[in-house]
This record gives C-alpha cells, sequence and structure tokens, in this order.
C-alpha cells in the first residue's frame, strides 16, 4: 500500500515543479517587439493592417499596448511580412532549446496562448 501513495506524491512534486516551469507569454513585451520589428523593416500599422485583411487597426494598437496578442494565425503571417520565425516575435519566460523544430515551437506557443485566453 506504501508503494503507491510514494508513487503519487512523486508525480504531485513532478507536476508542481512542471507548474512552475510552464512557460508563459509577455504580451506586453511581445508588443514591444511586433514594434521594434516594424519600426526596423519600416512596416506601418496601415500596413500590417491590410496583409491581415483586418477590417481596423484597433487590434493592431492592442498587440502593440501589450494589452492583448495576434491570434496563432496573424502571428503566423506575421512572421513572413516580417520575415522572420514566431520566436523572433513572441516573448516569453522560455528558455530556447536548440534542436526544436519550428513546428514544435508554434505548437508550444499556440498551447500558451490558449492558456493565456482562457484564463
Amino acid at each position: 500500500m506504501g508503494q503507491p501513495f510514494m508513487l503519487l506524491c512523486l508525480c504531485t512534486e513532478d507536476a508542481v515543479d512542471m507548474r512552475k516551469n510552464y512557460p508563459v507569454i509577455d504580451v506586453a513585451a511581445t508588443g514591444r517587439n511586433i514594434k521594434r520589428i516594424m519600426e526596423k523593416r519600416n512596416i506601418s500599422v496601415r500596413e500590417i493592417q491590410e496583409f491581415l485583411h483586418l477590417s481596423a487597426p484597433q487590434s493592431i494598437y492592442h498587440w502593440l499596448n501589450g494589452s492583448s496578442m495576434p491570434t496563432i494565425d496573424n502571428l503566423y503571417a506575421l512572421s513572413q511580412l516580417f520575415r522572420v520565425p514566431l520566436d523572433n516575435i513572441v516573448i516569453g519566460n522560455r528558455k530556447i532549446h536548440k534542436g526544436i523544430s519550428t513546428e514544435y515551437r508554434a505548437l508550444i506557443y499556440y498551447e500558451a496562448f490558449q492558456t493565456l485566453i482562457a484564463s
């Protein structure tokens, strides 16, 4: 009987450790980074609005001031417009690990973004 309980305790401790290291997107820093990339590439809010087929620029201004994040589809499109990988747009507390595919990173960001939206 003692062994299953000990296994449960170990699993719970691992889960707590995993939560401590859970990657989180810094929305404000990401907004500042998007603005920095825009300035570096000389891209205006209007150009992004047209590229993403947005009816109004308000959402872009919300991204830039850190009050919201682009959807994963818009992040993916921005990465093409800016000619940079998603990792160069999104800022978070996650340590970058060499050898992880771009697709896997996008999945990680998408899951983190969905968690952010849900909370």
